[in-house]
């Protein structure tokens, strides 16, 4: 199959191109109008297909309940919004359940299902601190444990890809230390950590922070905190939420000039409410709340629990709304994740050989269409 575009993202720019698809690969690029094609977009963008690292869920699934079924349906919706991987994430809750919905994740991502690829799994918690809890249930939270920790990954048939934690309560960062050792990224997060403590993390092994600006200590001209890491630390890989209610947009704005084009990550740190009408729902077991802003909330209070931003919104937000460049803003949706996840010489890019995950967009953002293993998985 061969589809064309005035419009393709290929090395941080845009090209008139087509893109010869065999199989699950791309087998070359020409220019455009080369040769005879299936599919011509016109000027309309193709870019490479989005990954998010960090999402619970969505029409009503949560990672954490362990369903099937729910996280087939998810699967199978999540290209509307432009998505070829997620990654799904979990909520500190007891260690049976978290084992369950590790079970669950890998033995669905064994079956090769429709709609978008399992990249790994984000596991959020249990390993935080009390003190920047947000919405992550109390009674669950541990000491990093690096003994537990391989009971989790057994689990998960070694797909845990992504861990958040608190840095400051990892005694000698032993589980930093071995998690990195064993490729899985270390974010900090729900951290009381100071910036020393942060960089150590980082000099252990830690590679990036989650949800950067929230659940974690902010900037200030005397202790810098986490934020001040996530500014300073040219190396370190920063998600940021893109839905306007976690963080504002100059903030956004703030980050990605400090960061740079290769170390931003967007995410949706989205729940099981997206898609779904305002109300109340129920997340990592706590009652919250989908206000008509789309912000999740942990009942009757204003703690943030979660977003119900779509990808493609997201990244609509970044550019916008916050002002960032395109380049910056398309990379954290695409190339940054992939490395994030250590998967970079595969996905995240339009080129030859690379994986044939690609996303189609209109000029209001909408997707057209989009492709997993060469094959369109959603068209309008």
């Amino acid at each position: 199959m061969i589809i064309q575009s005035k419009r393709v993202w290929i090395a941080e720019q845009w090209v008139a191109a087509q893109i010869e698809l065999k199989g699950h690969l791309i087998q070359a690029i020409w220019p455009y109008g080369t040769k005879p094609v299936d599919l011509d977009y016109d000027n309309k963008r193709i870019l490479p297909g989005f990954i998010d690292t960090h999402c619970h869920g969505a029409f009503g699934f949560d990672t954490n309940e362990a369903s099937s079924d729910g996280l087939r349906m998810w699967l199978k919706a999540a290209p509307k919004e432009g998505l070829t991987q997620v990654c799904p994430t979990t909520i500190t809750q007891s260690e049976a359940i978290l084992t369950k919905a590790l079970e669950n994740v890998a033995a669905l991502a064994a079956e090769n299902p429709e709609g978008a690829r399992i990249a790994g799994v984000h596991f959020e918690g249990p390993y935080l601190n009390v003190a920047y809890k947000g919405a992550q249930p109390e009674p669950y939270i541990v000491k990093p444990n690096v003994a537990q920790f391989k009971s989790y990954q057994k689990a998960a048939k070694d797909l845990i890809k992504v861990i958040t934690m608190a840095p400051e309560k990892d005694e000698g960062l032993e589980l930093t230390r071995y998690l990195a050792k064993t490729g899985v990224a270390v974010n900090l997060g729900h951290s009381a950590s100071t910036y020393n403590e942060a960089l150590f993390a980082f000099a252990n092994g830690a590679s990036g922070l989650t949800h950067t600006y929230n659940a974690m200590t902010p900037f200030n001209h005397r202790e810098p905190g986490l934020v001040g890491a996530a500014l300073r630390l040219g190396c370190v890989y920063a998600e940021i939420i893109s839905d306007g209610n976690h963080v504002s947009w100059p903030a956004i704005n703030v980050l990605y000039k400090a960061k740079g084009k290769d170390h931003c990550v967007m995410i949706t740190d989205a729940l099981c409410a997206k898609g779904m009408a305002p109300g109340r729902y129920v997340f990592g077991g706590q009652a919250i709340d989908i206000r008509p802003n789309g912000g999740a909330y942990l009942a009757d209070s204003n703690t943030l629990a979660g977003s119900t931003l779509s990808y493609n919104q997201g990244l609509r937000n970044l550019i916008e709304n916050a002002g960032v460049d395109e380049v910056s803003a398309i990379n954290s949706a695409t190339i940054n994740p992939a490395r994030v996840l250590k998967i970079d010489d595969r996905f995240g890019k339009i080129q030859a050989h690379y994986e044939a995950d690609l996303t189609v967009l209109d000029w209001d953002y909408t997707v057209l269409a989009t492709f997993v293993k060469g094959k369109a998985v959603y068209t309008v």
